[in-house]
C-alpha cells in the first residue's frame, strides 16, 4: 500500500530538457512509488498516458505555462488538446498581468474558459496556478477566489520557474480564504519530506515536487526545481 503522503504528490518534470527517457522514468518511478499524478508538458501527455494506462496515477499537464499570458482561446484549445492525449488534471496559469491590473473579470472568464473545458471532457481536475511569488498578499486573495468563483478544484502557489516558490505562510493564507471545499497545492521549492510536511500541517493538500522519490525516501534533494 502506498504511503498516505506519496498519494498527495504530483511527480514532476517540466524543465524543457526534460527528454522522452526522463518522462519513461517519471513514469516508472510514479508507479513504483504509486503517486497521485505525473506532470509532464503538454507534448509528452500521449506518452505518460500510454505508460500509466490501467494505473492509480494520474497524468496532468500545464496550461498556459509558465507565465499565464496566452489569450484564453489558446488556453482552451490547449486544454482540450491535452485531454483528448489522455491528460486527467489540467494545471493551468492565472493571468497575472490582468489580475495586476484590476481586470477581475477577464482573470476569472479566463479560469472559467478552462473549466468548463475540463468539465465538458469529463471529471478532469482544474489547478489554478497563482504565481504567489509575484503577489501582494491582497492580491493573493482576490486570486483565490476568482478561482474558485471560476469553479476551479485546487488553487496552487507556483510554477517552479519564476522568483519564488511555495511557502507555508502562502499555503496558511490560500487554505482560510477557499476553506475546505477546495484543494491547495503547494509547489516550487518543496525538496524534502520535513518541507512538504510542513506545506500539509498548514493546509496543503498536493504537493508539485520533482523531487518527489527523495522526499518519500527522507532524503534532502540538492539544487532548484519546481
Amino acid at each position: 500500500m502506498a504511503p498516505p503522503l506519496a498519494r498527495m504528490i504530483d511527480h514532476t518534470a517540466l524543465k524543457p530538457e526534460t527528454t522522452e527517457a526522463d518522462v519513461h522514468r517519471l513514469c516508472e518511478e510514479a508507479r513504483r512509488y504509486c503517486f497521485a499524478s505525473v506532470c509532464v508538458n503538454p507534448c509528452w501527455v500521449p506518452v505518460a498516458a500510454g505508460l500509466l494506462r490501467g494505473t492509480p496515477v494520474a497524468v496532468c499537464t500545464v496550461i498556459g505555462f509558465p507565465l499565464g499570458a496566452t489569450q484564453t482561446a489558446a488556453k482552451v484549445c490547449e486544454a482540450e488538446h491535452a485531454i483528448r492525449d489522455g491528460a486527467t488534471e489540467l494545471d493551468m496559469v492565472l493571468n497575472i498581468g490582468k489580475l495586476k491590473s484590476g481586470d477581475y473579470d477577464y482573470t476569472e472568464r479566463d479560469v472559467r474558459a478552462v473549466v468548463e473545458t475540463a468539465r465538458a471532457g469529463g471529471r478532469i481536475i482544474v489547478k489554478v496556478i497563482l504565481e504567489t511569488a509575484l503577489l501582494t498578499d491582497e492580491e493573493k486573495v482576490i486570486a483565490a477566489v476568482l478561482a474558485q468563483n471560476a469553479g476551479a478544484d485546487f488553487v496552487k502557489t507556483s510554477t517552479g520557474f519564476s522568483r519564488g516558490g511555495a511557502t507555508v505562510e502562502d499555503v496558511a493564507l490560500l487554505r482560510r480564504v477557499v476553506g475546505h471545499g477546495m484543494g491547495v497545492k503547494a509547489s516550487g521549492g518543496v525538496r524534502s519530506r520535513e518541507a512538504a510536511e510542513a506545506m500539509i500541517a498548514h493546509g496543503a493538500t498536493r504537493i508539485g515536487a520533482s523531487a518527489s522519490v527523495e522526499i518519500i525516501k527522507g532524503l534532502q534533494a540538492n539544487g532548484q526545481g519546481y
